[in-house]
């Protein structure tokens, strides 16, 4: 079995599994350049062609630069990496970050460039009004910016308007199958997909949980179902076995990780799972949902609230503080609601009742956000939204 590629709008084939460089290894504080070296160049003989670092990876950008080119494989790969256009002032810091990864990474060109966490189409309007069109398009021009994309966590309506501001050659999401109707979802990711854009999937385990910390009844239900695959196996095949996707990310920091995702990634076609496979999914996703507090689904028939409340996002991170953990819920509150010119965040509910009245679950939206606010927005976090508005103010 071999490693299954995927095309992106220009007919580039690219591995559909990629490697994720945020977590590499590391030893005593520092990034362990023998066993990086050692998995990144494992990786890439077995046939994976797509890495993804970012400006603000720790050492991340340096590391696979240096390795790279002591391999002499540059040519050889796709180099996806991200502008901190959240720290960006002028068209000068432009320059100034880009020329940095160039260094960093020990090259001439960038092939896939994003636009780390691009959250909010008021974000993007602040970066044309500083000339990044112009700035891309040189850049492009030159050769030395191959395709331009973004990053995305937040809601399908504001992906979709991100998706139509601008000619992006590609996106990244968060979507695996207990967000299939949270974040972007299949909603997002289909609406990129017709506008014939690739969509490369992160936290496709959701940080790990979907492979080490499930409950010990979707445990059972997974190995009854069929051993031959690990649970992380199932959650990588669930997104391969969709035409739209085209790369998954998978931080793999130690070789036993990535021997399974590549034996894995042999499978990646769409297609690949039966009806009763994905009949099991529902089946696991159902028993982490027990334990969710509101039974919301994601559709949206709730939005837009004339507040500018994520209503389906605040539940989301709502839910997730107890069915993975409470650190994990407010990280995705704070991504989704905060970062970004103007928060969505559920105190900003006055309670006039519209949601209520399209919900076709019936939920009490009212009083479930007064209840997801008590839990969400911690003094820590209303201080952290307090920092990004007065960034967004003064930047």
């Amino acid at each position: 079995m071999k490693m299954k590629y995927r095309e992106d709008r220009y007919g580039n084939k690219l591995s559909c599994l990629g490697f994720g460089c945020m977590r590499l290894p590391r030893s005593s504080g520092r990034i362990d350049m023998e066993e990086t070296e050692r998995e990144l160049m494992r990786a890439y003989e077995a046939g994976v062609n797509y890495f993804d670092t970012a400006y603000i990876y720790p050492g991340s950008e340096a590391a696979i630069g240096e390795i790279f080119e002591k391999n002499k494989i540059r040519d050889k790969i796709h180099i996806a990496t991200k502008l901190p256009h959240y720290m960006i002032r002028s068209r000068e810091a432009l320059d100034k970050y880009f020329d940095e990864h160039l260094k960093r990474l020990r090259t001439d060109y960038i092939d896939y460039y994003l636009m780390h966490m691009l959250n909010d189409v008021s974000a993007w309007e602040k970066l044309k009004a500083l000339g990044i069109e112009d700035w891309l398009k040189e850049k492009k021009e030159s050769g030395q910016i191959r395709q331009v994309g973004f990053s995305y966590h937040g809601n399908s309506d504001m992906f979709c308007r991100l998706i139509d501001a601008y000619d992006w050659d590609f996106c990244q999401i968060q979507y695996n199958y207990m967000d299939e109707h949270s974040q972007a979802g299949r909603e997002g990711l289909q609406y990129a997909h017709e506008k014939g854009l690739p969509v490369v999937i992160m936290e496709p385990l959701r940080g790990g949980r979907l492979a080490t910390k499930l409950p010990a009844d979707a445990v059972k239900i997974i190995r009854g179902h069929d051993a031959h695959h690990s649970p992380a196996g199932w959650a990588f095949l669930w997104l391969w076995n969709q035409e739209e996707v085209t790369v998954v990310l998978s931080g793999m920091n130690s070789m036993e990780m990535l021997e399974e995702n590549i034996r894995t990634a042999c499978h990646g076609v769409p297609g690949v799972l039966r009806e009763e496979d994905l009949d099991m999914l529902q089946q696991v996703a159902g028993v982490i949902n027990a334990k969710m507090k509101v039974g919301c689904t994601g559709c949206h028939y709730c939005m837009p609230c004339p507040q500018g409340v994520d209503i389906p996002g605040t539940f989301s991170a709502y839910n997730r503080c107890f069915s993975e953990g409470k650190a994990a819920g407010l990280k995705e509150y704070f991504m989704t609601t905060a970062l970004r010119k103007n928060p969505s965040s559920a105190s900003q509910c006055v309670e006039c009742g519209k949601c209520e009245r399209h919900c076709p679950q019936h939920i009490a939206i009212r009083q479930e956000l007064k209840n997801a606010r008590k839990i969400l927005e911690s003094p820590i976090y209303r201080a952290a939204r307090k920092g990004v508005q007065m960034l967004h103010l003064y930047g």
